[in-house]
């Protein structure tokens, strides 16, 4: 049977087309927009520009999915909309002129559903599981393969990058209000306070645009998703003097992460303090995430 799983982040609203049949799953497509949603909170409320926004997405997601007669729609937000004092009316309205249901789920349970979803084939038992979006970070400890302590954090890529930056790539002095900033909202964080793992697992797309630039500085293979810890440091000082960077550092990043230009470096500075707080000796990245874990949580046993 097949699937329309729908995903309004902050950074980006994705579609993803899967073929389930039991515990069969098939991957058959996906369509994105860069919608950059949390821009469009004021006051801690999203704005009418920003309603207006996910609505012509939807229609537009709405329009294909008719087309190929796809009935089996499933819409969900997190942090973008989850976190404004308007969430509930924005998403009636959303809902009503659209006509696709859109659930708003818990900081909790996106972490479990990114857990769900990135540990599945992780070999890995024990650590720690990250996912970085555009307003908010979701980490998962783990032992044994079991879930011991979860959070969602108010700190995000596009979030910090609005909040801090000047122009389109951080400063020196803009990055350091960053990370300050992360490891003040981390240290508030009880249940990871003593918590360590020597890999940290990484999701969504902060991670793979790291991971796409790291092994195109570092001569790695493309596929690859192993980052080492100890060369982020390097990795942000490489961009956050934009007056320096040359015409290959900038197409560098053109290449790697054109969508993620202006949030790339907020994200990373979020994944610097994580491995630096967790004493992590290595990054993981994953390819699955919230909607595989909503998937493996909800849809196999309906096939």
């Amino acid at each position: 049977m097949i699937h329309g799983i729908i995903d309004i982040g902050s950074n980006t609203v994705r579609m993803a087309i899967y073929d389930i049949n039991g515990e069969k799953i098939d991957f058959l497509m996906k369509k994105k927009h860069l919608l950059g949603l949390a821009a469009y909170v004021e006051n801690n409320s999203m704005t009418r520009a920003g309603i207006d926004k996910v609505c012509e997405v939807l229609f537009e997601f709405k329009s294909f999915l008719d087309i190929f007669r796809i009935e089996n729609i499933y819409a969900f937000t997190t942090a973008a909309l989850r976190n404004c004092t308007n969430s509930r009316e924005a998403v009636a309205e959303i809902i009503r002129r659209t006509g696709i249901k859109v659930e708003v789920i818990s900081g909790d349970k996106e972490a479990e559903y990114d857990f769900v979803g990135a540990t599945r084939n992780l070999e890995d038992s024990d650590g720690v599981l990250a996912d970085i979006g555009g307003a908010s970070t979701e980490l998962v400890a783990f032992r044994d393969r079991k879930i011991i302590s979860k959070v969602s954090l108010p700190m995000g890529s596009l979030d910090f990058r609005t909040k801090y930056c000047s122009s389109v790539l951080p400063n020196p002095f803009e990055a350091e209000l960053m990370a300050a900033k992360a490891k003040q909202l981390l240290a508030e964080a009880a249940e990871f306070t003593d918590i360590r793992c020597r890999g940290l697992v990484g999701i969504g797309g902060t991670f793979k645009g790291t991971a796409a630039l790291y092994n195109a500085m570092y001569n790695q293979a493309k596929s690859g998703s192993d980052i080492q810890a100890a060369d982020l440091p390097m990795m942000i000082e490489h961009f956050i003097r934009l007056e320096e960077i040359g015409r290959e550092d900038a197409i560098l990043l053109m290449k790697k992460v054109p969508d993620r230009i202006n949030t790339i470096v907020p994200g990373m500075i979020i994944a610097r303090v994580l491995t630096e707080h967790f004493g992590c000796e290595r990054i993981v990245y994953s390819d699955s995430g919230v909607r595989e874990g909503f998937i493996y949580s909800h849809l196999t046993a309906l096939g």
